[in-house]
């Protein structure tokens, strides 16, 4: 497995792990927040997406936001979405998909690392537990 930036021809098997994740997370979104999104992850400095390749197959995905902070005047790194295939979980891409983050936080001069994920995703979470650690903040959103 090669963990490698997400590349213009992956964008079929993008599709269909963003897809998965969406649905994992009972969310659809329309064809132009698919096509959005995958443009801003090749046009923006401040985005981009990591994906975990198995000889041409792609077995998960991570994108990433860098972004300013009022605490830290580097700026941090927010691991937005990460997702793997059903069959690759428990095989290590998730950790290794996470480590490279971290590498490519530090790489840019922005190692603090921060992500969210739902109460519910505890298979996730066994992860999360071992490579993060749990922060005491509840994270709230304005109404739609």
């Amino acid at each position: 497995m090669q963990l490698r930036p997400l590349e213009k021809t992956d964008r079929a098997q993008w599709d269909a792990l963003w897809h998965g994740y969406l649905s994992f997370y009972e969310t659809a979104l329309p064809p132009e927040t698919y096509d959005a999104t995958f443009a801003a992850l090749f046009s923006e400095n401040d985005m981009c997406g990591l994906v975990a390749d198995d000889a041409g197959r792609l077995l998960g995905l991570a994108h990433v936001v860098f972004h300013a902070h009022c605490w830290r005047p580097e700026g941090v790194t927010y691991l937005q979405d990460l997702f793997t295939l059903p069959e690759a979980r428990g095989t290590g891409v998730g950790r290794a998909l996470i480590e490279a983050v971290y590498r490519l936080a530090d790489a840019r001069g922005r190692p603090a690392v921060y992500w969210t994920t739902q109460h519910f995703n505890t298979e996730a979470r066994q992860l999360y537990d071992r490579v993060g650690q749990l922060t005491p903040f509840i994270k709230y959103s304005r109404p739609t």
